[in-house]
């Protein structure tokens, strides 16, 4: 959604943000439509944007492969200006055309906040190395620690 922001750069006021977007597939696969909402205030030519992005993911967990969904809510909030003094700030946002696109804006710092690695739940057991069962499940029956055959001789000895 691109937003027109020339009125509250050149005055004081406030506009209602509330919309829906569904994301690339490409970027972010399992990905629920985002559900935008919050505010953009405009103040002494200094736009400042407060927004929220909900939505749902479907993942696999990287430790036992189950199915899970997991809400995210994660705030965008950033300082827009149309012309910086120094270069090398990184705290705002130039828009020089008096136009953002929001959908990228969100989803820009949406990957930024997501885990790297996706859980079932904190404590999740994993997969069985020997067997492959899901230990969340139960326990496999299997031998916890295998042998490394170079140390077989010396495990024979305490035997």
């Amino acid at each position: 959604m691109v937003v027109g922001l020339k009125t509250l750069f050149a005055e004081d006021g406030v506009r209602h943000v509330d919309y829906t977007f569904t994301p690339d597939e490409a970027l972010l696969a399992g990905c629920s439509p985002i559900h935008v909402t919050g505010k953009l205030q405009g103040k002494s030519s200094i736009v400042y944007m407060t927004l929220t992005a909900a939505f749902t993911l479907s993942l696999l967990c990287d430790r036992c492969m189950t199915s899970y969904k997991e809400a995210h809510s994660v705030p965008v909030e950033h300082v827009l200006v149309t012309s910086l003094n120094r270069e090398d700030n990184d705290e705002l946002i130039l828009v020089e055309s008096q136009e953002i696109d929001l959908d990228e804006l969100v989803m820009s710092d949406l990957l930024l906040t997501l885990p790297m690695k996706h859980l079932c739940r904190e404590d999740c057991k994993g997969l069985c190395a020997q067997c492959g069962k899901n230990l969340n499940e139960g326990d496999c029956g299997c031998k916890k620690k295998p042998v490394d055959p170079r140390l077989e001789a010396l495990r024979k000895l305490l035997d």
